[in-house]
């Protein structure tokens, strides 16, 4: 055997006898973290297909409550609403509140479905976007049945510049100041709807509309 020759054998079986070694010694370990690293991939995926299987469930439900609704199944749809209230997943509890609402008003229940919408307003645990087109829902409500002070309690802060809601919330408002012959405060509201720039087509005609009844109507603006 060539010198070259007995040394790469003997460094070869150092290097086995060094990996012999590390495996004794952390085998074990590596064995585990393997182990470990498969238990928690199947865990997630089993985690994500339960989630998704009970969003899927609760979505189907949902359509199935608003079909009810649509064909005049009033109490079969509330039962389902109620359901998927107790037992939802995800956003589908909150989003059978407010339907459930909606169908109290349809009902003309209109102080039941205040109160309804007023719950999910005052519930923390739900998002802040639904909390507030919960409390708008509430004050278009309340231009029929309540007072301007009733709708300026659930929309007034809904009017800031930056608030994604601000046109409804200020016509919700001059429908109600206009209601009750409060014209200045009317005329004002719909004067800002007017002027701007970011208002829908449709609810700046309104409010073109209702600028043009107030001042045809010879009242103070």
């Amino acid at each position: 055997m060539s010198d070259d020759g007995f040394f790469r054998e003997v460094s070869q079986e150092l290097r086995q006898d060094q990996a012999k070694a590390l495996w004794d010694r952390y085998g074990t370990l590596i064995i585990a973290g393997a182990v470990a690293v498969v238990v928690a991939t199947a865990a997630f995926v089993g985690w994500e297909y339960w989630s998704q299987s009970r969003a899927d469930r609760s979505g189907d439900a949902y359509l199935n409550a608003l079909s009810l609704a649509r064909d005049g199944n009033t109490e079969e749809a509330k039962a389902a609403f109620e359901a998927l209230e107790a037992d939802g997943y995800g956003a589908y509890p909150v989003l059978a509140r407010m339907r459930a609402a909606t169908l109290l008003a349809q009902e003309g229940d209109y102080d039941g479905a205040v109160a309804a919408f007023d719950s999910v307003a005052a519930d923390s645990a739900v998002p802040l976007s639904i909390r507030e087109m919960a409390r708008l829902r509430a004050g278009y409500l309340l231009v029929d049945h309540g007072s301007y002070a009733d709708v300026a309690q659930r929309v007034e802060a809904l009017t800031a510049e930056t608030n994604p809601l601000r046109h409804s919330a200020r016509e919700a408002l001059g429908l109600s100041a206009w209601k009750e012959g409060r014209t200045v405060d009317a005329s004002t509201l719909f004067e800002q709807i007017l002027n701007d720039d970011n208002v829908p087509q449709t609810m700046r005609q309104r409010a073109s509309l209702m600028s043009e009844l107030i001042r045809g109507s010879g009242a103070p603006s």
